[in-house]
């Protein structure tokens, strides 16, 4: 692939998790996050991008999530399980992405907040339509995921150089009236 081409990276963050008595990194899906992970996935097969690569948290919500949103996309992306997606900050998120080999074009980033929504904040120098406006009005929710672009190699991406293209509606959760989309 060329390097003029753009490369977009898909910010998801995990589904809702359960507060159980374990370890903050053990913590597993909600009944709510099971439910809404799958919604995502749609969501995010519906968007049309073709991921080549999915960088995942460790833990066991992030886990949890890609492993059942991942069975709704047309294929399945090469996944690697990361620890230092894990609590990252902004900044540690974009030295795991400078990592990405160039062969990939689009990946997609499974992790927490704050560290996803800031990165999504520091990464983009603009917004495409009202993308940027509604992701600071309503934040990043769990099951939320955001679609950035940027052109070059990867070990150019740092902050200011992607547009964010598209951030997905505020709730993917199926309720009993609906098709299991997400809605704003």
């Amino acid at each position: 692939m060329s390097v003029a081409e753009p490369r977009r990276i898909v910010l998801f963050r995990h589904a809702k998790a359960d507060w159980p008595q374990v370890s903050d990194h053990e913590r597993p899906l909600a009944e709510r996050g099971r439910k809404d992970a799958p919604v995502a996935g749609r969501k995010l097969a519906d968007s049309g991008i073709d991921l080549d690569l999915a960088l995942c948290s460790t833990s066991a919500r992030t886990r949890e999530t890609w492993k059942l949103a991942v069975h709704e996309l047309p294929h399945r992306p090469r996944t690697v399980y990361e620890e230092r997606v894990y609590e990252a900050s902004p900044g540690e998120l974009i030295a795991v992405l400078n990592e990405t080999p160039d062969d990939v074009r689009n990946a997609v980033l499974i992790g927490h907040n704050p560290g996803i929504q800031g990165l999504a904040d520091v990464l983009s120098g603009q917004a495409e339509g009202d993308a940027g406006e509604r992701m600071a009005r309503r934040g990043f929710p769990t099951s939320a995921f955001a679609v950035l672009s940027f052109t070059g190699p990867w070990k150019s991406l740092e902050p200011g150089t992607a547009t964010t293209r598209s951030t997905s509606p505020r709730r993917c959760s199926p309720t009993p009236s609906s098709t299991g989309r997400c809605s704003n």
